[in-house]
């Protein structure tokens, strides 16, 4: 259930525009190249919403430090050896 409430929080934070050729630009401050375009509106969010779970997975997976969104923070605890 975290990571849906970090993907939600983050989400609220994006930012969309029109562009000249009417299509549809998003981002999300603070996520460094998360970010999408696209003819409509809603296709633009579902996008964005998708370059931003990858861009988590892969943060994740990287050992990247993710930024907290909302008091959220997503991390991958390391066992103790």
């Amino acid at each position: 259930m975290v990571i849906t409430n970090y993907i939600r929080s983050a989400m609220r934070r994006a930012t969309y525009e029109i562009l000249p050729d009417d299509t549809y630009y998003g981002e999300i401050p603070g996520f460094q190249g998360v970010y999408a375009n696209a003819p409509t509106l809603e296709e633009c969010r579902e996008t964005l919403q998708e370059v931003l779970e990858g861009w988590i997975l892969l943060g994740l997976q990287l050992g990247h430090t993710l930024p907290a969104v909302d008091g959220i923070s997503l991390t991958i605890e390391k066992e103790a050896v």
